[in-house]
């Protein structure tokens, strides 16, 4: 607990306001939304296809865009990273090396 401080907190990625000029005139939409929409056009794309390993390929097609912003958005810094992330840097390393994002 914090006494006499008041500490700001992030927006949430769901109430995260758009980054663009041209974004301005539109409304924040949440990653959620952009994750159940993305999810609904793939199942209408398979075309009766069964999917197979859906949740690794949603892992991947996540996790090197989420360590790409994070490492930009620290400036390379992976302990920096690791804290906004959660993880611990030992996890940040690896994972930087899997997605060939090691500086």
């Amino acid at each position: 607990m914090t006494i006499g401080r008041k500490t700001k907190q992030a927006p949430s990625v769901e109430t995260a306001a758009p980054t663009s000029a041209a974004a301005e005139d539109l409304q924040p939409v949440s990653l959620r939304s952009h994750a159940q929409r993305s999810l609904e056009t793939y199942f209408k794309s398979l075309n009766g296809h069964k999917p197979s390993g859906l949740y690794a390929l949603v892992i991947r097609e996540v996790e090197e865009p989420l360590f790409r912003a994070v490492m930009q958005y620290t400036d390379g810094n992976q302990v920096r990273a690791a804290e906004v992330l959660g993880i611990n840097r030992g996890t940040l390393r690896r994972k930087l090396e899997e997605y060939g994002l090691v500086q």
